[in-house]
């Protein structure tokens, strides 16, 4: 009996029926910024970050959230008494806060990454740096996402 005669008409919509269920997920089971809060808690228990250091460069408004240009460089010496540890990016609107995280050492002559990442809504993306002496910076920017150029 080959796969396709075992699988009946009705198994076939009801894995169908699942399926849809999944893609229609309310916003509410997003990401929010209380959750991005959550999550920077949980990594950095303890400590609070402060504006500055972070160059967060995307764009204010992408007609495709499949693929978001992310550029990033924080300012340090990279030096073995003072370096770039760790930057988390976080988004506000994505079904899971932590987007990318990038660990660092001295070794590296600078603290910069590239990458595209995926939005699903319009949000903000939040970069958090954390320095060898403990130190956490924060950067945020809004980004508009917009279908085919037009809403968002």
């Amino acid at each position: 009996m080959s796969f396709a005669r075992a699988l009946s008409r009705r198994t076939m919509l009801r894995t169908a029926g699942v399926g849809f269920a999944v893609a229609a997920l309310p916003a509410a089971a997003w990401a929010t910024a209380a959750d991005v809060e959550a999550e920077f808690k949980k990594v950095f228990a303890g400590k609070t970050a402060k504006e500055g250091k972070i160059k967060l460069d995307l764009p204010s408004i992408a007609e495709n959230g499949l693929v978001v240009p992310l550029n990033f460089e924080v300012e340090s010496p990279m030096t073995p008494d003072n370096y770039v540890k760790v930057v988390h990016i976080f988004s506000e609107g994505n079904p899971n806060p932590l987007v990318a995280a990038f660990h660092f050492t001295p070794m590296i002559p600078k603290a910069a990454a590239q990458i595209r990442i995926r939005l699903a809504e319009s949000q903000n993306v939040v970069a958090y740096a954390e320095m060898s002496n403990g130190e956490v910076y924060v950067a945020k920017k809004e980004v508009k996402v917009t279908i085919g150029g037009c809403g968002g």
